[in-house]
């Protein structure tokens, strides 16, 4: 009996990937835990495994097909003794990835799951929230199935759904099932005009449709598509500022003792090849101070407050295609050397892409350091659902009082983004103390 392959969840937020190769082909036999092809979700390419033994029948998608829906079927095995001439492609509920004209039909989709603790997912989706009510039916009720998309446009065309035949998923009418309809549609509306003064239907909505309308004003320019983590950095980045009520605190902090004693342990680590970072003494001065804050550990979810009694830390890494957060878990209770070594091979891997889900999901609060830019400050947003991130500035020497004495020292901003729902401004503070406190007494540490 044939075997449906289908696209499988590689994360639990994933609705869809990129079969970016397939490693085997039609005739092909495969055992179980065998590589069949290569996947790219918005963060990561990863490897497909078979679980089944058989021959390859039948490739469904093609390498190189965007927007696969998981669970879609992508290829047919044949179990062994079967002829693969003979084995009809196995078929599935769920469709191929949408067409070109349906891609705003896709995002408002992929935009529903998100890893927001106690979110109303529907809630999150702009095209869901955005979404006029559907036509008025001429079928005496009965459901109509279609993409919030095409419920809006048909709702500015003044379509009725109800004639429209879909061609997604189920039989769900997407935005190119309108076109013909909408030409239908225009001959009544030409036999009686709308009065002069009134809006055109298209303009009635503009105030609630989230998409942005691109306008060059003729200035020469290129035009890129947006890869999978670019379209997910966007989406969540809005939710966060959109959703979550920030509160920002800068505290400056003289960091000579700090690279002082970077610079000794460094002496001591170079038989090992080892070489610490100053990013590496902030990450761990963080965990600290979150473990010694611990109402600053903490998610925001819904009627409930997550409070963590470890400090998993998430570590803003820029990579050619947007950005990524890989995680040092538990980086309280682990040496600098060993966050030094961990986070070389995690940012290294994330420039790869090799990352799996659980080394860049999850975290409890987050850090980014631009210092390296030159950036003397800046407030970072907040990565949902954690409840804080520290952006780091820039070390520098400036004019700083020392017991009562001006003198020159090296002086970096640090400034704590907080979420306000889950945490007070005096616990923020507290944290933004303790972190200062660490660097400045940097032996605590290595203690």
């Amino acid at each position: 009996m044939p075997i449906a392959i289908r696209m499988p969840a590689l994360s639990p937020t994933m609705e869809e990937g990129t079969l970016a190769r397939w490693l085997v082909k039609v005739g092909d036999k495969v055992s179980s835990g065998d590589i069949m092809a290569e996947i790219e979700t918005d963060k990561a390419t990863m490897e497909f495994e078979a679980v089944d033994e058989g021959v390859i029948a039948d490739i469904a998608v093609s390498e190189g097909s965007e927007g696969v829906k998981v669970g879609t079927v992508i290829a047919t095995l044949a179990e062994e003794g079967e002829d693969i001439a003979s084995v009809k492609p196995a078929s599935g509920d769920t469709a191929a990835p949408a067409s070109a004209s349906d891609e705003t039909d896709k995002g408002a989709s992929s935009g529903q799951s998100q890893a927001l603790a106690g979110t109303d997912a529907k809630a999150l989706s702009p095209d869901t929230a955005a979404a006029p009510a559907p036509a008025p039916s001429s079928s005496g009720g009965s459901r109509v199935i279609a993409s919030p998309l095409a419920k809006r446009l048909a709702a500015a065309e003044g379509i009725d759904l109800a004639g429209v035949k879909g061609s997604g998923p189920g039989g769900r009418i997407v935005k190119a099932d309108l076109a013909g309809a909408k030409a239908s549609a225009s001959a009544p509306a030409a036999a009686t005009p709308a009065p002069a003064s009134a809006p055109a239907p298209s303009q009635a909505p503009a105030a609630s449709t989230p998409a942005i309308q691109a306008q060059d004003f003729g200035i020469p320019h290129t035009e890129d598509k947006l890869s999978g983590m670019r379209k997910t950095i966007a989406r969540r980045l809005s939710e966060s500022k959109q959703q979550v009520p920030h509160i920002y605190l800068t505290v400056d902090i003289r960091l000579d003792a700090l690279l002082k004693l970077r610079g000794e342990l460094n002496g001591a680590l170079a038989t090992q090849g080892v070489k610490l970072s100053v990013n590496d003494m902030l990450i761990k001065a963080l965990a600290k101070a979150l473990l010694a804050e611990p109402k600053c550990n903490v998610q925001f979810a819904g009627d409930k407050l997550l409070s963590f009694t470890r400090a998993d830390v998430s570590v803003a890494v820029s990579i050619p295609s947007g950005l990524i957060t890989p995680i040092v878990k538990d980086a309280g209770s682990k040496a600098i050397s060993a966050i030094s070594t961990e986070m070389k091979d995690l940012a290294g891997r994330a420039r790869e892409g090799k990352l799996a889900p659980d080394e860049y999901q999850g975290g409890t609060a987050s850090l980014s350091n631009m210092g390296m830019y030159g950036i003397k400050q800046f407030e970072a947003i907040i990565n949902p659902p954690q409840g804080m991130i520290m952006a780091i500035g820039a070390g520098e020497k400036r004019p700083y009082v020392v017991e009562d004495a001006l003198q020159i020292a090296t002086v970096m901003s640090a400034t704590g983004s907080f979420d306000h729902r889950a945490i007070d401004g005096a616990d923020g503070a507290a944290l933004m103390k303790a972190f200062k406190e660490l660097c400045e007494a940097p032996l605590s540490l290595v203690a």
